[in-house]
């Protein structure tokens, strides 16, 4: 799982040939921790076709003020470097891949 910072944000992001699926999450928080099974899970499912990437708030507060992330887990989609959409809250797998396929149109 690619783990992101300042400092690799805009290569592995804003710079990325494919979309990107962002988990903005914290170690504190139940359900991040819930749905990081189901993350990591999915990110093997869309191998190739969007790519995984988590970014811990606490460590990286500017990059979430920076897209105004207020609620976590709150996993953004990016493309051609702009955010396409956003999940917020933990959900099921099944309604997960749903809200992926269509935002990220997979």
């Amino acid at each position: 799982m690619l783990q992101l910072s300042g400092e690799n944000f805009e290569k592995e992001v804003v710079e990325s040939k494919i979309p990107v699926i962002v988990d903005f999450w914290a170690e504190w928080c139940a359900p991040c921790r819930m749905i990081a099974p189901v993350f990591e899970k999915l990110s093997f499912a869309y191998s190739g076709k969007l790519k995984f990437a988590k970014i811990n708030v606490d460590e990286s507060h500017e990059l979430a003020e920076k897209y105004s992330i207020r609620a976590i887990p709150c996993l953004a989609v990016f493309s051609k470097g702009r955010e396409i959409g956003r999940i917020v809250g933990a959900l099921q797998e099944d309604m997960l891949k749903v809200k992926i396929g269509e935002i990220a149109k997979l």
